[in-house]
């Protein structure tokens, strides 16, 4: 089951559970779109993998299975984030 983090681990946006802006890899780094898409350019700058927009847990799941409290805030460091987007965005993610 998805954490459902709550927010961008680079730019600590807020990311509710209802938010469209979330976006995960596979292993659910969790970012907002403006970074997912514009400043990593679709590579996750910690595994190299592509980003989905994140599913929002349905409202009558929300009390059962709550998204997390949980924050991870870990910035990046733009100048290596850049030269892993370079190397890998223009490679589809299955041939990463």
């Amino acid at each position: 089951m998805l954490e459902i983090r709550p927010n961008c681990e680079h730019c600590n946006k807020e990311l509710p559970n209802a938010s469209t802006e979330a976006m995960i890899c596979s292993f659910e780094c969790t970012y907002c779109q403006k970074c997912a898409l514009e400043i990593f350019e679709n590579v996750c700058p910690s595994c190299a993998g592509n980003f989905v927009a994140r599913p929002i847990r349905p409202e009558k799941m929300i009390e059962k299975y709550p998204a997390s409290s949980k924050q991870v805030f870990k910035p990046k460091d733009l100048e290596k984030a850049k030269i892993n987007s370079t190397k890998f965005k223009n490679i589809p993610p299955e041939e990463r």
